[in-house]
């Protein structure tokens, strides 16, 4: 096949073949993303060079440079690119899972319900002076709660002789609105100061990360890709329908309960640390399938790429834009994302 090279490892015992076009498009997106990633940990009040950034991560700079890059900065970096990769990747399985271009961990619910997890946390274990009777810690735990519970629920109120797409995205739907309706009533009952808190969450905020956070995070979420990405092919097969599916030998239902699985555990990992910041997990996978086509064995890689860089520029813009000012990540997205959901919706009542 022209543009395809054959490897294979292990002895001939694994062989798979590689778009080198989506190869090279990948490299070019890391070389981006990385890039992004240096030039942001430099950029803020004190702004130092990427050639300093870099000298630091070396032992380079000043002390006082040295503690603004790594204790500051490169958490929140960190975090950023690894949330947008889970979003992006979590988004890209549902859309084929479904096989619907409007799904994604939004519209689903699934990012609802961890978010109202989170806020039904902070209601219950806040005390008279707004300090939490339990450890931080306990948050992401949580959000994963939230977000695996809707997911099931979901799921389990989608079957009927099996899951269909449609009826999973339709009940995802009233679900989250039911999620969102909850979170405004825990933000109402709690103290006063949980709502300023709460809604700046759920919009999507990177702001307050440690490097306790990241060594939560970045394990949790590469173990995942690598599920996700393992399973790439279980999604192609999907994406052609289930009769066709059962056809070729595939399990459909035993793998749409785990695809559901890896992207609930990725979407309730990333609500957990940076809230709920939106349409990362619709416009990523559909900017990849314009670059590298439908096949996700390279969709994936090039969704998570593109969804780490949407939100490290997100969260770039809202913390040097409006200097003293700090702007949630999530405003951002939502800018670009809303805008971009009514174009796939008006190309979709075109179709």
């Amino acid at each position: 096949m022209k543009g395809f090279r054959s490897l294979r490892l292990l002895g001939n015992r694994i062989s798979f073949l590689l778009d080198q076009r989506a190869f090279y498009k990948t490299i070019i997106l890391l070389i981006m993303a990385v890039t992004i990633a240096i030039v942001s940990t430099g950029l803020g009040e004190m702004r130092v060079s990427p050639l300093t950034v870099v000298s630091i991560f070396f032992g380079g700079g000043t002390d006082l440079e040295q503690h603004v890059i790594q204790q500051l900065r490169l958490p929140r970096i960190l975090v950023a690119m690894f949330v947008g990769m889970a979003l992006a990747v979590a988004g890209g399985i549902l859309q084929g899972m479904v096989r619907n271009p409007l799904a994604a961990p939004d519209t689903i619910g699934v990012t609802a319900g961890a978010g109202a997890a989170v806020v039904a946390f902070l209601w219950l274990f806040s005390d008279d002076n707004y300090s939490l009777t339990v450890s931080v810690q306990w948050m992401p735990v949580a959000a994963f709660v939230g977000a695996t519970i809707v997911a099931f629920t979901v799921y389990f109120l989608s079957w009927k002789d099996g899951v269909t797409p449609v009826r999973l995205v339709l009940i995802g739907i009233g679900i989250s609105a039911l999620m969102q309706a909850a979170t405004t009533t825990f933000m109402v009952l709690g103290p006063i100061y949980m709502a300023s808190q709460a809604n700046i969450w759920i919009t999507g905020s990177v702001n307050t990360v440690t490097w306790d956070d990241v060594k939560v995070l970045v394990p949790v979420v590469f173990i995942l890709l690598c599920f996700a990405f393992l399973s790439s092919r279980n999604v192609n097969v999907q994406e052609l329908g289930e009769e066709i599916a059962v056809g070729v030998g595939s399990s459909v239902q035993r793998q749409r309960f785990f695809l559901l699985l890896i992207s609930t555990g990725l979407v309730g990992t990333a609500v957990a640390f940076a809230g709920g910041i939106g349409f990362v997990g619709l416009m990523a996978p559909h900017i990849a399938r314009r670059l590298v086509g439908s096949s996700f064995g390279a969709l994936l890689p090039v969704s998570a790429l593109l969804g780490a860089i949407l939100v490290m520029l997100a969260d770039l813009i809202g913390r040097t834009l409006f200097l003293p000012s700090i702007v949630p990540a999530g405003v951002f997205t939502a800018t670009l994302g809303a805008p971009y959901f009514i174009y796939l919706l008006s190309k979709t009542r075109n179709n």
